[in-house]
């Protein structure tokens, strides 16, 4: 993109009071947003109102500073080290544009994205391989092993996994397709093993927790938005870059959600652009699993293992990097979830450790220690004792206000 073009892209998709339809309105009438800046208020009056057309006359405030920051972004790896993430910036004319955002109904002007250049020069979005994987931020034990489980599995079947960045669900889904791409020995491909869909601009990292995270995935993967540089984490960002998450995606699974919560819009978003919806239904005692169950009664397809969420999606084999390096993962004829990485729901039991008394007493809900006195008869000082033994083997964890939960072990 040269500089010229840079700044009426930029101009039009920050210009107050222009929003997104109507500079795609302006685009359709005028063309290149070149060609929109060159046209005289009376020309602009014809298709947008007269405060709008004068906005469009007038240089927005900070916008010279904006667009030299936005270029010397876009070329700060050409002279930086080897191993630097690339940048880049796609117009809704790029041919490079994810065709999956063009066929939604509010697809953004730009997006910004950060990630390998073998992936920015290969297949950056995955097209037509990527599934959105959302959730709570304040996931139980079992939703988030839930979320990493389910991420390997379907990106070793050849998805590539998308989510936005967020504590919880978000933050467990990326790193389970981290850990699928990094098993497979592939540091970065034609396309990436995860995309985060992030609410600011890709100079910043919100939520700062998510620091190192964010660095894996633009190693791996990619970091895409539509906001300018500098954009700060502002509330309103964050309902709205849900329509790119379901909009890259083939479908969505919700694996756990409030009644609630930004999970929904994004299953709301993508049932309403004609994608696949899909739900992991969980306790009837936590209040994570009610969305899930909400989504289910409205016709969102329950799933249990990757297997349902590979079936319904009817895709073609695809041999991935990590079917090609360990055969024995290989999908078999029909697309299944590879053998080496099963689900976390349909698989629990398989590989945990033996059914103890005590684990039997837990169950798979959040249980309180005198619940847990009451059902095994142990006293205080060996029931502890066990609970911590389990806790450090990883079958166990501590939930705030005292409770414990069991965890699957895929």
């Amino acid at each position: 993109m040269e500089r010229e073009e840079l700044a009426a892209w930029l101009r039009l998709s920050v210009t107050p009071g222009v929003g997104r339809a109507t500079a795609r309105k302006l685009l359709a009438a005028f063309g290149l947003p070149q060609a929109v800046f060159a046209q005289s208020l009376q020309a602009l009056e014809r298709c947008v109102s007269p405060a709008q057309a004068r906005a469009l006359h007038t240089l927005p405030e900070g916008f010279e500073d904006l667009c030299a920051r936005t270029w010397a972004w876009l070329h700060a790896t050409d002279a930086g080290p080897a191993q630097a993430p690339a940048h880049a910036l796609l117009s809704l004319a790029d041919a490079a544009y994810p065709r999956a955002l063009l066929d939604t109904e509010d697809p953004p002007l730009l997006l910004y994205a950060l990630g390998p250049a073998e992936v920015l020069q290969g297949d950056p979005f995955a097209q037509g391989r990527c599934l959105a994987m959302v959730g709570s931020r304040n996931p139980t034990a079992q939703g988030a092993e839930n979320a990493r489980q389910f991420a390997r599995a379907l990106h070793a079947a050849g998805l590539c996994i998308v989510s936005g960045l967020a504590l919880g669900i978000d933050a467990a889904a990326h790193e389970g397709a981290l850990d699928s791409a990094a098993q497979a020995g592939t540091q970065a491909g034609p396309w990436p093993a995860t995309i985060a869909v992030v609410g600011t601009g890709l100079d910043r990292v919100y939520p700062r927790r998510n620091l190192e995270l964010a660095r894996r995935i633009a190693a791996q993967g990619l970091i895409v938005s539509e906001y300018p540089l500098g954009t700060p984490p502002l509330a309103p960002n964050f309902p709205q870059r849900n329509r790119i998450i379901a909009g890259l995606s083939l479908g969505t699974l919700v694996v756990e959600a409030a009644p609630a919560s930004g999970s929904l819009i994004t299953a709301r978003l993508a049932a309403e652009q004609g994608r696949e919806v899909f739900a992991i239904p969980g306790s009837i005692h936590a209040p994570q699993s009610r969305g899930c169950h909400a989504l289910i009664r409205q016709g969102a397809k329950l799933v249990e293992s990757a297997q349902d969420v590979l079936e319904e999606l009817r895709l073609p084999a695809r041999a991935t990097a990590a079917t090609a390096a360990a055969p024995a993962a290989r999908t078999r004829p029909a697309v299944t979830a590879p053998p080496h990485a099963p689900s976390a729901a349909a698989t629990a039991g398989a590989a945990e450790a033996p059914d103890t008394p005590l684990l039997q007493a837990l169950g798979y809900d959040p249980i309180g220690l005198d619940a847990l006195l009451a059902r095994t008869g142990l006293d205080a000082a060996t029931l502890q004792a066990q609970l911590l033994e389990l806790e450090l083997a990883g079958c166990v964890a501590r939930l705030p206000g005292g409770l414990f939960q069991r965890i699957a072990q895929a």
